[in-house]
């Protein structure tokens, strides 16, 4: 008898943002499986295994955690933020639909989790407010001339935009030309958010302009919000100020 495949997000930072059904999953897994530092953030507990990998071993990942599911285990899977977004429930479904019949018939449950774009969004005010998209700055599963297009896309049409894995050692010089795309379709004075390790310790805030966002550093640790033409900064002296995207727009072709 097959055991429960539970693919989990545990939320940009500490405890404090895992649900409760996140929380519950994690007791009664008897395996957990995860990248490293993600399964770091969760509290050992006797009688349950541990089983991390490396940040580019998803289906490695995905592959041995459904096997020890179908040998009657119940497996949580962790990600960090939701699962849903650029992590591990979509590698696991591609497994499940490309491998053995008795994967489809396997428990699962995915439990969301809060993502970076919104625990940022959150700190800096409500960039969001109005229509927004994702994407992330990884050419590792996609070609960089696909990003470039999305990025064209996004930018014309108006939307206020979540850059995911927005720089690495491998990929130093992706952020800088995206933010050069983006600034034939914005203007210079665009809002652009950072927002580095949100939620844990070392956590960084900086809101600046498009034409000035070269200048400041990020990492794989960092999450990007770049407003639309809509978008507005709220200036309070003595506090940070708030960002926020008005929920209606006048001009029908903004």
């Amino acid at each position: 008898m097959s055991g429960r495949l539970m693919v989990i997000g545990l939320g940009p930072g500490d405890d404090r943002y895992l649900t409760r059904e996140a929380l519950a999953a994690l007791e009664a897994a008897d395996a957990l499986y995860g990248y490293g530092p993600y399964l770091d953030r969760v509290p050992a507990r006797e009688c349950q295994s541990r089983h991390p990998s490396g940040n580019r071993e998803e289906g490695a990942r995905a592959d041995a955690a459904l096997r020890h599911v179908a040998d009657g285990a119940n497996v949580s899977v962790v990600s960090g933020g939701d699962p849903g977004v650029f992590a591990m429930a979509a590698a696991l479904c591609e497994k499940i639909e490309t491998g053995p019949e008795a994967w489809r018939a396997l428990d699962i449950l995915i439990i969301p989790g809060i993502t970076a774009m919104l625990a940022v969004a959150a700190r800096a005010g409500a960039p969001l407010g109005h229509d927004f998209c994702a994407l992330s700055l990884s050419d590792n599963l996609k070609p960089w001339e696909l990003i470039e297009r999305r990025l064209d896309a996004a930018a014309s049409a108006g939307f206020v935009i979540a850059l995911y894995n927005p720089i690495s050692r491998a990929r130093p010089w992706q952020l800088a030309t995206a933010f050069e795309r983006l600034g034939r379709y914005l203007p210079a004075s665009t809002p652009v958010i950072f927002g580095h390790a949100v939620g844990r310790p070392g956590e960084k805030m900086i809101v600046t302009t498009l034409d000035k966002a070269g200048d400041t550093t990020a990492d794989m640790a960092t999450l990007i919000i770049v407003g639309s033409s809509e978008t507005r900064v709220i200036a309070r002296p003595g506090r940070a100020p708030l960002v926020y995207t008005p929920r209606s727009v006048e001009d029908a072709m903004a």
